[in-house]
């Protein structure tokens, strides 16, 4: 883990997840049953800045911009170390560790995490371009995951040798 950053940065993060059955099959309702309540842990959880949700829904799985059976989670929190307490550390693990039932095993990275400067909120767009970026060239400061970490400062670093042509 990372430590803390410097508050002008946030930590975005997507995830994808690949539905074995339609969003409105009955196999698939336990985990349309827990959305409501896992979402308003997290937005209840410290650390915690924005979430995506589809404008009218109370979350965003009517949206499919990676595809008609892939369900994404786009988020912004203030610390690598607020997310990660979130999804490990509440019962959002307990959804986690049942996510077989609903979602094919990915095969490809399905989670990329980026910093982000206090106060943006990341595009969908944007949020598909680190995966990709994460999934053809592997972590960096730009795309990386909880397991290859890079802190803000490494990140805010890569943007300032890439704006010097280095």
């Amino acid at each position: 883990m990372t430590s803390t950053p410097p508050a002008a940065a946030h930590l975005a993060q997507l995830n994808v997840a690949s539905l074995l059955h339609p969003f409105d099959d009955p196999r698939v309702a336990p985990f349309v049953e827990l959305l409501d309540p896992v979402n308003a842990a997290a937005d209840g959880t410290p650390g915690f800045v924005w979430r995506l949700v589809e404008e009218g829904a109370a979350d965003a799985t009517g949206l499919r911009p990676a595809g008609e059976d892939v369900i994404v989670n786009l988020s912004v929190w203030e610390t690598q170390e607020a997310l990660w307490d979130f999804a490990y550390r509440s019962g959002h693990l307990e959804v986690m560790r049942r996510r077989r039932e609903w979602f094919e095993r990915h095969v490809e990275a399905h989670l990329v995490l980026w910093w982000i400067p206090a106060g943006h909120i990341p595009t969908v767009g944007e949020a598909l371009e680190r995966l990709a970026d994460l999934r053809t060239h592997g972590p960096s400061p730009r795309a990386f995951t909880f397991a290859s970490s890079y802190t803000a400062a490494e990140a805010d670093g890569l943007r300032t040798a890439q704006a010097r042509g280095l």
